[in-house]
């Protein structure tokens, strides 16, 4: 399983930004898909999530109403959408992939990719 996560860049303050991670090897809609961001010198932490079964969405408090999951299952490629982007959303951004929600919201995902930089700064 390969996840290739691109997309990232520098943005002003109130950008917006897609980020897509293009999975290969797997069966894709057998996976929980979700995006994490890891910011220097603080721990990673879990932006958003789809689920595979019901499609249902989930968000960090921080980035609610900003940032949009989404899925491509013929592409086989998950998507976010950055809105209003603020200094605060720097950070390396990554995509991960499990077959099971919880383990994939815990952080403990079975496969991850490689990572794309966030900027933002004026």
């Amino acid at each position: 399983v390969q996840l290739q996560a691109y997309g990232g860049g520098l943005v002003q303050p109130g950008g917006s930004l897609r980020l897509s991670c293009a999975a290969s090897g797997v069966p894709f809609s057998s996976y929980n898909l979700g995006w994490f961001r890891q910011a220097p010198g603080k721990e990673r932490e879990g932006v958003s999530y789809i689920s595979r079964i019901d499609l249902s969405t989930y968000y960090a408090d921080s980035v609610k109403g900003r940032f949009t999951i989404s899925k491509d299952n013929a592409k086989k490629t998950v998507y976010l959408q950055m809105n209003n982007l603020k200094p605060e959303d720097t950070a390396v951004y990554y995509c991960a992939a499990d077959s099971i929600l919880d383990d994939l919201k815990r952080g403990q995902a079975d496969y991850w990719g490689q990572g794309t930089q966030v900027t933002v700064s004026s």
